[in-house]
Parts: structure tokens; sequence; C-alpha cells
């Protein structure tokens, strides 16, 4: 209980002065890892709980999926489509460079890890977290097509990975044997997890706006339909073989557009809970995922950890961006500022549930020490480098790539800043 006691202490004190906080160096992710850190057994042992524990995983992938589901129904997705280049480049040709340089570099690294083993390292630390870095993507002085840029990949591509990693954990437990065996597991997981999301997600907001409509429906228990829907989506899913993660995505951008105009806050509840998850899953990944791999950590694995936050990310990006027009400045700014956060922890914890814990325990380590790195370097540096990169981008031309005028596309921040 004085474990319990203590992490809501620690919550309740970010958020009295998360505002001052938000205009310093300091970041969210930064003071609850650190606290799951200080509180676990790796310092002063008040706060145990085994990775293994059904209680933690219950967490980290109950947040991812309310998480999925709540950006993809906030995400104008016909603005998106329509204006946004730069996040489909970084989406796309970014993205799959960045799996197949991280892996060819694990299997590098770690050979005993083998291709499969190399390719569930790359994908679990593909996914980019706009939480850790949230000075750039809030911050005014940085152009909108760069803020919203980042802010979209980060809330679309942990769902575009999640058949990558079921296919990379079926290579791993032998379940691959030639390319048709490949397709057949990554058609089982798309497949049938976007006809359970679509499904879910229409008739959910049918029947949400059919309720409202004659008022049947009281205003807390709207509140409560979209992280229902969450994980109604994710629990059909996973009974009927499918992937949970992306019913809960497809669910999310089927129903948002259906109910945004008719029920304006509806996600509002299920951000504000999406918000308490993510620093839950934070103050977890400190003390019982970080602390005890610790001791595990070798300078491979920090090499490994910044050539990810470096050049697996970088190099893929600014071979996506050739032909943008964007100046050398904002393709080094965009590429830096992939931080690996919430979707590498639970994907994390996904591995180590459906793979043997002997055999995942350096991927664990590797994960864990590049979310580490990247909660510290890139909380640190995001405040003054995203106020750099802002009085450089006031010097700049109308007529630049980074100062076109696009239509405004609302994404969440997992962390709230306001």
């Amino acid at each position: 209980m004085s474990g319990l006691i203590l992490v809501l202490a620690v919550i309740l004190a970010y958020g009295l002065w998360s505002r001052w906080l938000s205009s310093t160096p300091i970041t969210g992710p930064m003071v609850f890892a650190a606290a799951g850190l200080l509180f676990g057994p790796a310092v002063l042992d008040i706060v145990e709980i085994p990775l293994r524990s059904e209680g933690i995983q219950v967490l980290l992938e109950g947040t991812l999926v309310i998480v999925l589901f709540t950006d993809a129904a906030v995400i104008d997705v016909n603005a998106a489509r329509k204006h946004l280049a730069m996040p489909t480049r970084l989406l796309s040709v970014g993205l799959l460079l960045t799996i197949a340089t991280g892996t060819f570099l694990a299997e590098l690294f770690f050979g005993e890890l083998g291709f499969w083993g190399a390719a569930v390292v790359a994908v679990t630390l593909a996914p980019t977290d706009a939480a850790l870095g949230q000075a750039v993507v809030t911050n005014r002085a940085v152009p909108v097509t760069i803020r919203q840029g980042l802010s979209v990949e980060s809330g679309l591509n942990d769902g575009i990975v999640v058949p990558l990693l079921a296919v990379a954990i079926a290579g791993v437990a032998g379940e691959i044997e030639g390319m048709g065996s490949l397709l057949v597991v990554f058609a089982q997981e798309v497949g049938v997890a976007a006809v359970i999301g679509i499904a879910v997600g229409f008739i959910g907001a049918k029947l949400v706006l059919l309720a409202d409509q004659h008022g049947w429906m009281m205003t807390s228990w709207r509140q409560l339909a979209v992280p229902t829907l969450a994980v109604f989506s994710y629990g059909v899913a996973d009974v009927l073989h499918g992937s949970g993660f992306i019913a809960a995505f497809v669910g999310g951008l089927v129903f948002g557009p259906l109910v945004r105009n008719r029920i304006p806050d509806i996600c509002s509840f299920s951000e504000s809970i999406a918000h308490l998850l993510t620093v839950l899953s934070f103050f977890v990944f400190g003390f019982a995922i970080l602390g005890p791999e610790l001791s595990n950590v070798s300078v491979e694995v920090v090499v490994y950890a910044l050539a990810s936050l470096t050049v697996v990310r970088m190099v893929p990006v600014a071979i996506s961006l050739i032909g943008t027009r964007l100046s050398g400045w904002t393709v080094g700014f965009v590429g830096w500022f992939g931080p690996r956060g919430l979707a590498s922890l639970v994907f994390a914890g996904t591995v180590v549930a459906e793979l043997d814990p002997v055999a995942t325990e350096l991927t664990v380590t590797i994960i864990a020490t590049t979310v580490a790195l990247s909660v510290l370097l890139h909380g640190l540096t995001a405040w003054p480098l995203s106020h750099a990169y802002g009085k450089w981008a006031a010097t700049m031309a109308d007529d630049d790539a980074e100062m076109r005028k696009e239509a405004p596309v609302r994404v969440r921040l997992r962390i709230p800043n306001d």
C-alpha cells in the first residue's frame, strides 16, 4: 500500500507543477521513469513487480489499446491524406528503412539473436512517441508543417508496425517456414483485425449516435463509450486470432469521423484515462523493466541503443524526405526527434509474454536501454533545440518548404501539456 501511495503522490505532484515543468527540459516520462527506478528494486526497493506479472501486462496492453483507438479517433484522416506529405513519407519509406536498418545492425551487433530476433528488436523500436519530445510539437515557433508531421507520425506508426511485430515473433517461434506461411500470419493478423475494427467502430458509432439522438444515454456513460469500444475491439479480435492492437486502431479510425461532429467531446474522458495509464506505464518501466535490466547492460547494448536513436532513425528519414526541398536543418531536426517510448514498452511486454523469457532477456535489455536513453536525451534536448530551430525558422521566407500552410490536423499528446 505504501508503494501505491508513493505512486499517487508522484502523479499528483507532477500534475500540480505540470504547466511550469512544460517550460523546462524536465518531461513527464523523465519524472515517472526516474520515480519508478528510484522506488524499484534497483534503489529503494519500495515497489517491486516482476515484468511477467499479469497486472503489468494488462496495464501495458490496455494502455496501448486505449491510446491507439483514441489517437485514431481524433485524427482528421481526410486532412492528413490531402495535406500532409511529410508524415506519409515518414510512415512509408522512412519506417520500412528504419526497420531494415535496425534489423541489419541488431544482427551485426548481436549475432545470437538471428535474423528474426533482430527483426523483433528493430520493429519494437521503430514506433515513435511524441510525448518524449513534447516541447517540439507544442512550441508554436516550430513551423506547423513540422509539428504536424511529427505528431501524425507518432500517432499512426505504432498501429502500422503491429502486424510486422506479429510476423517477427512468429519467425522467432519457428512458425514461419516460407513466404507462404509468412503471408498467412500477416493476413490473419491484419485481415481478421481489420474486419473486427471496422465492424466495432461502425456499429459502435451508430449505436452511440442513436442513443444520443433519442436521449437514452447519460453524458457520463457517453464518455465511457470510447474506452469500452477500444477494449471490446481488442478482445473480439484476440479471441478470433487477429491483432487486437490493429482492431483498436482501425476501430478508432472508423468511429471518430462518424461521431466527432455530433459529439465533439466524445474522446475527452478516454484521453484523460490514456494520460493516466501512460504515466503509470512509464513508472512501471522504471521499476519493473529498467531497474532489473541495468545489470545486464553492456557496451554493445549502449552503442546499439545510441545507433537506434541516431543512424537507424536519421538516415532513413533523410532518404524519405529527398525531393521535399526541406533544408538540412529541418531534416536533421525531424530525424533526431523520433523518440522511443510507450509503444516500444508495450511491445517489449508482448514479446516477453509470447516467447521464452530466457531467450528474450537480451531483447528486453536492448529495448529498455534504448527507451531509457531516449527518455533522457530527447527530453533534455526537446526544449532548447525546438527554441533554437524556431528562431531559425522565423528567418525563413513564406515560400520555403517548411513554411507551407496546411490544414491543421488534431492529434492527441500522450502526456498533456495544458
